[in-house]
């Protein structure tokens, strides 16, 4: 089961990542603009998907995603951190979010994680 705090970890290794508290949660951006976010109970986070393709998302794993209701005119989707996979998984999920965000000039090549030391 992944944790809010391996999410924090994740995306700020991502180039540029910032954190930022934000209507009383912790906000994720690179270059100023927002990728993630994590609610206040903290068992979900928010990305950024194409509304385009979030409806078959949602209907293909109902248990992992869902659209809050104050986030249908966005181009966002919750995911449930104790449905994902494992690690790999939910860096894959933020980074492609992250991906979204970022401007060009950081997407020459693929993002390097920061290891904390």
């Amino acid at each position: 089961m992944s944790t809010s705090d391996e999410v924090r970890e994740i995306a700020l290794s991502l180039p540029e990542t910032t954190e930022k508290v934000a209507w009383s949660m912790p906000t994720f951006r690179v270059a100023g603009k927002m990728f993630l976010t994590i609610p206040d109970d903290e068992t979900s986070m928010a990305v950024r998907c194409p509304k385009d393709e979030r409806e078959e998302l949602v209907l293909a794993e109902p248990e992992k995603f869902w659209v809050a209701d104050h986030e249908a005119s966005s181009a966002w989707v919750r995911v449930r951190l104790a449905a994902l996979e494992d690690a790999d998984e939910l860096r894959a999920i933020v980074t492609d979010s992250w991906r979204q965000a970022a401007p060009t000039r950081l997407l020459q090549d693929p993002p390097q994680l920061v290891v904390p030391s």
